[in-house]
């Protein structure tokens, strides 16, 4: 870890194109490989770069353009396809955001409905475990192309009204097993056997529906108040929303138009100086009406697509240290704490640099769940000849109670935009994941 975050600063200072001396104003430029680790995806290896224009300086760290782009794959058959472009000054009087995104991913984690409603046994995972089945054993083939466009409008101060519209093209089935085990030796190959994914469809939890391809227009608007310091690390401020968002489907997928709300308050507290920052955010997303697809509620909806992927709750984007998508349900709460301390500041090649951590708490919980019918489930188990009591544990108290995971971070800056995480989180209960040490390395704080 420590040569990866050297050879990082290295291209950090090394790759300053079409750079000012002053790097205050006019375009500045941040290429990194796209080396990363992710405790549920794997080592990512890639490209990706971030262009920033500052204009004359006078809005810095603000800038007035930002293109992002990236090219990766995970060694977890996970890949992440992407072009992000941001503007506040295009159209004049407005925000601009333009995103297209495409994430294969061979093996999307899948542990059920309804966080610990489920029981998930990490040793069927394990091939060094006496119950090994297999450790695709939780997972499906989910890919995912994204296209979105928003704009948002300031109505007086802080407060801005957003609208936006996008696309989903979504190809979900069973894990590839013959793909995963071309060229593997036999000690390595998968077996082939019926996941957790098949389960759920033979016991009619999954729809036949909710497999093959489909695609999801939407639309979705609100309102935001923005009172931060600044965008990528602010120092003092609030940022919240609530929005609605309205997913169509058509042809044989009808019956998943579905409407959700979201609502989410983050704010940023200076404790006695701009080095030591509390932050904390707060959020919810709700089924109002309709019927979603399973593979669906795996996202958390968001008027801006800042990052490449929102998943529910469990992993790097939302609870670090428990499984991705370990809470999958109709709706959901969310609170994430991090105490931010900057402990060095410096200037290399006229770049401003800081190394700062980030001691953190994440907790999240059920509040809609997915209709699990305990009686049905129990007679159907019978005919496959599945132990129910290995798959659910039917306590109401068990739906409701929070998930809650904590570690530590650091991270890397140059001019307070481009920023290193290296985040090392654990869980709080064993039912939450099997590494009790998990490290995420991305780019940016989480909010």
């Amino acid at each position: 870890m420590k040569s990866l975050i050297l050879n990082i600063l290295i291209v950090f200072t090394a790759l300053e194109l079409f750079a000012q001396k002053d790097v205050k104003k006019g375009w500045n430029l941040g290429v990194l490989p796209s080396i990363a680790y992710d405790a549920d995806l794997g080592f990512q290896y890639g490209a990706l770069a971030n262009l920033f224009y500052y204009g004359d300086g006078s809005q810095y760290p603000e800038y007035l353009h930002s293109i992002y782009a990236e090219a990766a794959y995970t060694t977890k058959q996970n890949g992440l396809m992407r072009l992000n472009f941001f503007s506040r000054s295009l159209l004049p009087g407005y925000k601009l955001f333009i995103d297209a995104t495409y994430l294969p991913d061979a093996m999307s984690d899948f542990t059920g409905f309804n966080g610990y409603q489920t029981i998930y046994n990490a040793d069927w995972c394990k091939n060094n475990s006496d119950d090994y089945l297999s450790r695709a054993f939780y997972k499906y083939k989910r890919n995912m192309f994204r296209t979105s466009a928003d704009i948002q409008k300031n109505i007086t101060n802080n407060l801005n009204w957003n609208v936006g519209i996008g696309y989903y093209i979504f190809e979900v089935n069973r894990v590839n097993i013959n793909k995963l085990n071309k060229g593997q030796k036999d000690s390595k190959k998968l077996p082939n056997i019926d996941g957790i994914y098949d389960k759920y469809i033979k016991w009619g939890l999954i729809d036949e529906n909710e497999t093959g391809k489909a695609s999801f227009p939407y639309v979705h608007g609100g309102l935001t108040f923005d009172s931060r310091s600044q965008t990528s690390a602010p120092t003092s401020g609030i940022w919240a929303d609530a929005f609605f968002t309205y997913t169509a489907a058509f042809g044989s997928h009808s019956e998943y138009n579905n409407l959700k709300f979201n609502a989410n308050f983050k704010q940023y507290i200076s404790l006695g100086t701009p080095r030591v920052i509390f932050a904390y955010r707060i959020g919810t997303q709700l089924t109002m009406s309709g019927k979603t697809p399973f593979y669906m509620l795996c996202n958390h909806n968001t008027l801006e697509q800042k990052r490449a992927v929102y998943e529910s709750l469990g992993g790097s984007s939302s609870l670090r240290g428990i499984l991705r998508n370990r809470i999958i349900s109709n709706g959901y709460a969310l609170l994430n704490t991090e105490l931010r301390i900057k402990i060095k500041e410096f200037n290399i090649a006229n770049q401003h640099f800081y190394i700062g951590i980030n001691p953190f708490i994440d907790a999240g919980m059920v509040i809609q769940p997915v209709d699990v019918n305990e009686q049905e489930i129990i007679e159907i188990t019978k005919t496959t000849n599945d132990d129910v009591n290995e798959y659910f544990d039917f306590s109401k108290s068990k739906i409701y109670q929070p998930h809650v995971s904590g570690g530590t971070g650091l991270k890397i800056a140059m001019n307070e935009n481009f920023i290193l995480s290296v985040d090392w989180a654990t869980y709080f209960n064993s039912q939450d994941n099997d590494k009790k040490s998990n490290i995420y390395v991305k780019m940016g704080y989480l909010f």
